[in-house]
């Protein structure tokens, strides 16, 4: 089971949503790092399950305790490790799915890949409880990139089809990113979350889910960093994404939209600056060409499916008797998942841009 990612910056995540804890080993961190707690804290709350109508009732403290790494505060250039405690689990909700899974689900595909020994409790391995340990590794990355004047923000760019405004293509100013990046359920146009919030009430109570979109930026990332074919900063920012349960697509800059156009339109004009800095007039590469950055913000739109868990009855098949079936989900579950998913893209970014930078010297 492949749980690990990165070259210069490695990160390995473990548990399952209803073992003792989940955590996260990373290796490769500078040391002398200071990190501040209460940042890693205030990024923990804003995946944290439990504390919105939109999510799971689910409640979990997602305080991370370091078992290695730090010293009163600073990196000690050792592996930093981090454990969080599950603590409110109810397995029982579970002991269906051993047999009958559930459509959406990786439940099948584990079965039979694993022999049936796959954890099905809340999803095992497969959970989105596992983006905690990333979006605390997400929280150490953004402090180091900080320091080096990269910053990260993501908002809910749609739910259920309601949209909020996009990101300037030349990137969002600084208090707006300060802003979503401190905000559950982060959004540019608060009229926008509240129409998103009707809809996802509506799946609700409709025993049903809705998905999404997240836009992430990352501002301030120097040129040159990345490199082509397999190790541009697209590359390794959609395989890190990737990573994240239920996301089903990714695009950077025009994205599928640049299919549409022109050459002529497509291409971002370029230009010297007042201060002799080569500058784009639009930024529809979306930060990158070539694999490699080219100075201006790095933007990325991801597309998150629908909670497959609902407690509509579905059709499936009981793999003991090789029968159709059904199948009514109970349990705690999100009706939409993308309000907290935009703090884990963000800390996806933050770590495959740490990654990006340590690759190209730059850390």
């Amino acid at each position: 089971m492949s749980s690990s990612w990165g070259q210069r910056i490695r990160i390995s995540i473990f548990g399952g949503s209803h073992t003792a804890a989940i955590g996260v080993n990373i290796d490769g961190l500078p040391a002398g790092e200071a990190i501040d707690w209460e940042k890693i804290l205030a990024q923990m709350a804003r995946r944290a399950p439990g504390q919105d109508p939109t999510a799971t009732t689910r409640r979990e403290a997602d305080e991370p305790k370091v078992l290695c790494g730090l010293l009163e505060g600073v990196t000690t250039g050792a592996p930093l490790c981090a454990i969080i405690e599950n603590t409110n689990q109810r397995s029982k909700d579970y002991s269906q799915l051993k047999f009958l899974p559930r459509p959406g689900h990786a439940d099948y595909t584990a079965f039979v890949k694993y022999k049936g020994c796959n954890d099905v409790r809340g999803g095992g391995h497969f959970s989105g409880r596992l983006t905690a340990p990333l979006v605390f590794a997400g929280a150490v990355a953004r402090q180091l990139l900080e320091r080096r004047g990269i910053l990260a923000a993501a908002h809910v760019s749609s739910v259920a089809g309601v949209k909020d405004q996009a990101f300037h293509p030349e990137g969002p100013a600084p208090e707006l990113m300060r802003r979503l990046s401190q905000t559950y359920f982060p959004v540019i146009d608060p009229a926008a979350q509240d129409a998103m919030r009707g809809e996802i009430e509506r799946a609700r109570m409709a025993r049903d889910s809705v998905g999404g979109t997240v836009e992430c930026a990352l501002t301030g990332m120097p040129v040159g960093v990345g490199n082509p074919m397999f190790g541009g900063v697209e590359n390794l920012i959609a395989s890190l994404v990737f990573g994240i349960p239920a996301v089903k697509g990714i695009e950077f800059g025009a994205g599928f939209g640049a299919a549409e156009l022109r050459g002529s339109e497509n291409n971002d004009p370029m230009y010297v600056d007042a201060a002799g800095k080569v500058q784009a007039r639009n930024n529809r590469a979306g930060g990158v060409l070539g694999g490699i950055s080219n100075g201006m913000p790095v933007i990325f739109r991801v597309a998150f499916k629908p909670t497959p868990s609902i407690s509509q009855e579905q059709d499936t098949v009981d793999l003991r008797t090789h029968a159709n079936g059904k199948l009514t989900v109970t349990g705690r579950h999100d009706p939409c998942i993308v309000p907290r998913a935009a703090a884990v893209v963000e800390a996806a970014a933050c770590v495959a841009a740490l990654e990006l930078l340590a690759q190209s010297g730059m850390l």
